[in-house]
């Protein structure tokens, strides 16, 4: 069974986890690093992928910046999202074939995560790539491949604040409603306990046998550290 290393990151601003995944996919291609999960949160950012559009951020810059919410332009599918404080971002690094069975895959795993905090979801289906809990949508799933190794990933709304998808149009979907963990749950979420069952369940459902690795060995591996604080 092959390796994967599963690193935590605690909170990393987003364009230096963008540049971090980018010396990593590098590695990645090189063979130098087996492939690699990271798990992170992000100060209030928002995302857009290649497909977005203007009015999909209908109030204007600087409504989002008087609010304190970065906007960045990002090469990944998919349109334009929200990141924050207390939402899991995984970016996994891997080498892949089948972008539509790994995009899949990605939804398993979420899905099994969720399961065991008692919250049935599913996957995209018949609606756009995501996690679904009931009509609501709890986590997205947004990637770039390059040379056949996958960069971006996925984001599950844990305890996290969805006030800000309210003023966008969340991944080009009017009318979306968003969920969270503790939404659907009704308590206060412990996202250290759901960050290791996702990164189990991802281990499971990509069959790989999951390494935890410090960050300094990982920012060792592509000879660039990153800030970033543990927690």
């Amino acid at each position: 069974m092959d390796e994967l290393w599963v690193c935590q990151l605690g909170i990393v601003d987003f364009r230096e986890a963008l540049a971090l995944q980018e010396r990593l996919r590098a590695a990645r291609q090189a063979d130098e690093v087996p492939d690699t999960l990271l798990l992170l949160e992000h100060p209030p950012v928002y995302t857009r992928g290649r497909r977005s559009t203007a009015d999909e951020l209908p109030l204007g810059e600087a409504f989002y910046a008087a609010q304190g919410i970065e906007i960045v332009e990002v090469d990944r599918g998919g349109r334009v999202t929200y990141h924050g404080p207390g939402q899991l971002v995984g970016y996994p690094i891997m080498r892949i074939g089948d972008i539509i069975g790994y995009l899949r895959t990605i939804e398993t795993a979420i899905v099994a995560a969720l399961a065991q905090e008692d919250v049935a979801a599913r996957g995209g289906g018949d609606r756009p790539t995501g996690v679904w809990a009931g009509g609501s949508k709890i986590a997205s799933i947004g990637v770039h491949v390059s040379r056949r190794v996958s960069t971006h990933g996925f984001a599950v709304n844990v305890d996290n604040d969805l006030e800000p998808f309210d003023w966008i149009v969340p991944c080009g979907l009017p009318g979306v409603a968003l969920t969270s963990l503790a939404r659907e749950t009704g308590r206060a979420e412990n996202l250290e306990r759901f960050r290791e069952r996702m990164a189990a369940q991802f281990a499971l459902a990509f069959a790989r046998r999951p390494r935890a690795v410090a960050p300094e060995r990982l920012f060792a591996a592509v000879a660039s550290p990153v800030g970033g604080s543990a927690h």
